[in-house]
C-alpha cells in the first residue's frame, strides 16, 4: 500500500501537498514565476429537467505558496 494511502490521504490531496512542498522549495525568482500557474478557472452549470439554466464561469487564484 502507498505511503501516502496508510497516512489516510486520497492521490488529490498528495498531489496538492507535493506541488506545494516543491513550489516552496524553489528559489525566489521561479517561486515567483510559479505562482503565475496557480491560476484556475472554474465553469459550474446548474441544470434542471435535463437542460442548463444557468452557468457560471469563474476565473480565481489560488496561492499555497504560504498556506502552511
Amino acid at each position: 500500500m502507498s505511503a501516502w494511502r496508510q497516512a489516510g490521504l486520497n492521490y488529490i490531496n498528495y498531489s496538492q501537498i507535493a506541488a506545494r512542498l516543491v513550489r516552496q522549495a524553489l528559489k525566489a525568482d521561479l517561486r515567483v514565476e510559479a505562482a503565475k500557474r496557480d491560476e484556475v478557472n472554474v465553469k459550474f452549470t446548474q441544470w434542471k429537467d435535463g437542460k442548463a439554466i444557468s452557468m457560471y464561469a469563474s476565473g480565481f487564484i489560488i496561492s499555497f505558496l504560504n498556506s502552511y
